[in-house]
């Protein structure tokens, strides 16, 4: 129920209301009063830290600037954006810009630098920092460019500026001058590479040792070189092993030694030593040695200089000094020395002996001249005066004019002795001349001239007997060398006069032998013997004549690349019949890889043919014959011929080689003339090679000739010769070829003619004279043309010329077929223009060979005409 107020109430209780208000208004104002004092106290205690807060911040701001004042480094704060807050005094006085100028500026703008090298503008950290928060430095070598130019080298870092939460809200830049710092370093760093360079090129040698052991620290290179030993040789050895005598007695031996006095304390003093080379060579040498301090370790620098060349001056020196005293007071020599103007100051004791003075009475008193005949001196003045071009009057100044004007001057005179005798002397001059190159005197040294006169006459009167000699020598070598050319041509003459009736023996004995029917069995015995006799009086006089040749110094040689390969096939070729016919067993070499040696191929061949000749005639029966090449010694091939023949003892050994020496084999069963191997000797030493022999008797004989090798030659194109010939088919299905044979001898013609007549495939023209062959060639036109050289009106050899100058017949080859057979002969022929030389006595499968490549090479001719 609501409360019932009674009115009589209602005073008292307004009353009441009013007491409450009044007392809840004091409380609120007490209240009030009570928290205004409370914020006033609040606020006292707030301004009392605000002012506590700016002191301190105020006195770090004081500080800061004081540290920044007195920091060593400039410093430049930047705010967040890279502009200038804060620039310190060291970086007012780099950058050229006050705090004032440079606040709110960029970094770039305050603080400008290059590169030092390209100088081009490089990029401040500051930008970085701030990017990245990062601690940023530059790199060397940065140049500072102050607001007026000014320019100085740098090092620096920067570090960002950090609020509580780790923003970033600037950077501090800290940089210093380093130009003093790099000009030091440099300074530095050019004194090592100066001291380095000095060690490395002075020529004394430096060690540091060591005080205590002496064992060696560091050498320079002129050490080195000094004794032979390599750095890292002598390094931690001790250096008593360079300079033994120094460790022989610690007393005074030692590097301690050099501890003269407590002053000097080893500076600088030297000795003479003896040094150790690494080969064990003494050599005198000049130590001095320093001492320093490295830290607290004790050292020695000793220096080391090689004085043999000095000492081996000085004694040349004293020498010379010896020699020019002896010289001078020479009594051989007339030693004169005057002033620049002529008269005498010195006057030696040979010019006393030669000259008869005394050196009192001439020396300030006279010149040369007046010692020497004076009508020479005016014709030496005049003769000089038209030389050179200019007056000269006589006297001192003719004798001494070239000298003065630096020409060397030597020349002859007559002096005038004391007495009034006369005698021929050789006078050289020289101008003495001072530090300035002026004249301050002349020297003259004489030498009597009399001996050098009277031998000059007697060489005359030598010279006179000699030119009568060699005229004596010329008349007899003019007729020694006609001689030696009528030998030549007498020996020319009888190797084809030999040749003539062998060519006719062989040759008929050799169609005897081949004829159809074959001959009977004592024919062909018989004609064996002829055979056999034939060929073998061939060989005699070929070996004899070439002997005759060779010791006549007429035999002359085609030197060229030889292939083994291919002169070993010859040689088996020719040689394997005849061993085989003894039931030897011949081996010779395979040639995997071409073999070529420097030599006349034909004179070769006939070495290896003599050496294997004697392997199978000397063998015993069922016996080996072993051929080998072998490479001795760089550019050097020899080739060996083994036979298991009797042997030979020393004495016979030696007898070998001398001419017709068959070492007691005349009486035996083969045929020889003791000049094959004299021969062949001659001949491989002539190809610039070696011949020798190893026997042992019941073992066998080793012969060994060596050559020079050479490479494979290149040929421009394969061109066929006798040793490797073309064997042409005969075709009876053709006509019949023509061969055209020029000879005088009748013999010679029939021989070959019934050669072709062997031949179905060949038909025979002849003619007896060049004249009338040329004739035949140009009419009938003959496929080969065979021709001797010593023909009737003209030789085989001008013939050869006029068919080769005819267009009609110079393509037509022409074989030789000469009893000419000396090797220039044949040179001769084949240089003339031959198609090939064959020899008489003709052998008959080298003539039909030959016959075969001759029409070969005429068909190929015909068809590309």
């Amino acid at each position: 129920m609501p409360r019932k107020i009674h009115i009589h109430t209602l005073p008292s209780l307004a009353g009441g209301m009013a007491v409450a208000l009044r007392k809840t208004q004091q409380r609120t104002r007490n209240l009030a009063h009570l928290e205004t004092q409370r914020l006033l106290r609040s606020q006292e205690e707030s301004n009392s830290r605000l002012q506590q807060i700016n002191a301190t911040l105020q006195e770090s701001e004081e500080k800061l600037a004081v540290t920044l004042n007195s920091i060593g480094d400039a410093v430049i704060a930047t705010d967040a954006e890279g502009r200038v807050r804060i620039l310190n005094p060291i970086a007012e006085q780099l950058t050229g810009w006050t705090m004032a100028e440079a606040a709110g500026h960029t970094i770039d703008e305050v603080f400008r630098i290059i590169n030092q090298e390209t100088r081009q503008p490089a990029v401040a950290p500051v930008m970085d920092t701030l990017a990245h928060g990062t601690v940023q430095g530059l790199a060397n070598h940065t140049v500072l460019i102050a607001r007026d130019g000014g320019e100085c080298s740098i090092a620096d870092s920067c570090a960002p500026i950090r609020d509580r939460d780790g923003r970033v809200t600037g950077a501090v830049l800290v940089f210093r001058n380093v130009t003093e710092e790099y000009a030091a370093q440099r300074s530095l760093r050019d004194s090592t590479a100066l001291i380095q360079t000095i060690l490395n090129t002075v020529v004394d040698g430096i060690i540091t040792l060591q005080a205590r052991g002496g064992i060696i620290e560091t050498v320079n290179p002129a050490t080195e070189r000094m004794f032979g030993y390599a750095a890292a040789e002598l390094i931690g050895q001790p250096f008593s092993s360079l300079i033994p005598e120094l460790d022989r007695d610690q007393a005074s031996g030692s590097l301690e030694y050099f501890r003269a006095s407590d002053e000097a304390r080893a500076n600088g003093l030297g000795r003479e030593v003896l040094g150790l080379r690494k080969g064990g060579q003494r050599f005198p040498l000049e130590i001095a040695v320093s001492e320093m301090w490295l830290g607290d370790q004790r050292y020695f620098t000793g220096i080391l200089r090689d004085i043999s060349t000095r000492k081996q001056a000085e004694a040349a020196l004293l020498k010379a000094g010896a020699l020019q005293n002896a010289i001078f007071n020479s009594a051989n020599f007339s030693s004169i020395a005057t002033d620049a103007r002529g008269v005498i100051q010195i006057f030696n004791v040979g010019a006393e002996r030669m000259l008869g003075y005394l050196a009192a009475e001439v020396m300030n008193k006279i010149t040369p001249a007046d010692i020497s005949d004076p009508k020479e001196v005016i014709a030496r003045a005049e003769a000089l005066s038209q030389e050179l071009g200019t007056p000269i009057a006589p006297g001192f100044d003719a004798l001494v004019f070239k000298a003065s004007r630096g020409i060397e001057d030597i020349y002859e005179l007559t002096y005038i002795r004391k007495d009034g005798s006369r005698f021929p002397a050789v006078v050289s001059v020289t101008a003495l001349r001072d530090p300035q190159e002026a004249i301050i005197g002349y020297l003259l040294i004489g030498t009597d001239n009399t001996a050098r006169k009277r031998i000059e006459e007697e060489r005359t009167l030598l010279d006179q007997a000699l030119q009568d000699k060699n005229a004596e020598l010329m008349s007899a070598k003019i007729a020694a060398e006609k001689a030696n050319l009528a030998k030549s041509e007498f020996l020319s003459s009888m190797s084809h006069e030999l040749r003539s009736p062998l060519n006719a023996i062989l040759g008929f004995a050799q169609l005897m032998d081949s004829e159809t029917p074959p001959p009977t069995a004592p024919q062909k015995m018989s004609i064996d013997q002829i055979l056999h006799a034939g060929w073998y009086l061939l060989e005699l006089i070929n070996e004899i004549l070439d002997l005759a040749v060779i010791e006549s110094g007429k035999l002359s040689f085609s030197e060229e690349p030889v292939s083994l390969a291919d002169i070993m096939l010859d040689c088996q070729a020719m040689i394997e019949p005849q061993g085989a016919r003894r039931g030897l067993k011949m081996t010779f070499p395979r040639f995997d890889n071409p073999a070529f040696v420097r030599a006349d191929r034909i004179r070769l061949k006939q070495v290896l043919i003599n050496i294997l000749s004697n392997a199978i005639k000397y063998n015993r029966p069922e016996g080996t014959v072993i051929v080998d090449c072998v490479t001795t010694t760089p550019g050097r091939i020899r080739i060996n011929v083994r036979d298991t023949g009797h042997g030979l003892p020393p004495d016979k050994v030696r007898q070998l080689f001398q001419p017709f020496n068959r070492l007691g084999q005349e009486q035996g069963g083969e045929e020889g003339t003791g000049i094959g191997l004299v021969m062949s000797k001659l001949l491989v030493e002539l190809m610039g090679g070696s011949i020798g022999v190893e026997s042992m008797v019941g073992v066998g004989s080793r012969f060994w000739c060596e050559l020079n090798s050479v490479a494979a030659p290149q040929f421009a194109e394969d061109k066929a010769d006798v040793g490797a010939l073309v064997k042409v088919p005969i075709r009876l299905d053709t006509p019949p070829r023509t061969l055209l044979y020029v000879e005088d001898n009748p013999a010679n013609l029939s021989l070959v003619e019934q050669l072709i007549a062997r031949r179905p495939d060949l038909r025979l023209l002849s003619a007896g004279n060049g004249g009338l062959g040329i004739e035949l060639a140009r009419e009938r036109q003959p496929d080969v043309i065979l021709m001797d050289i010593n023909l009737p009106g003209i030789s085989g050899i001008q013939a050869l010329k006029v068919l080769r100058e005819d267009p009609a017949t110079a393509h037509i080859p022409v074989v030789a077929i000469s009893a000419n057979a000396m090797l220039g002969d044949i040179k001769k022929g084949l240089d003339a223009g031959f198609f090939r030389y064959l020899t008489k006595p003709i052998n008959v499968t080298e003539f039909m060979a030959t016959m075969d490549v001759a029409l070969e090479r005429a068909t190929t001719t015909s068809r590309h005409t």
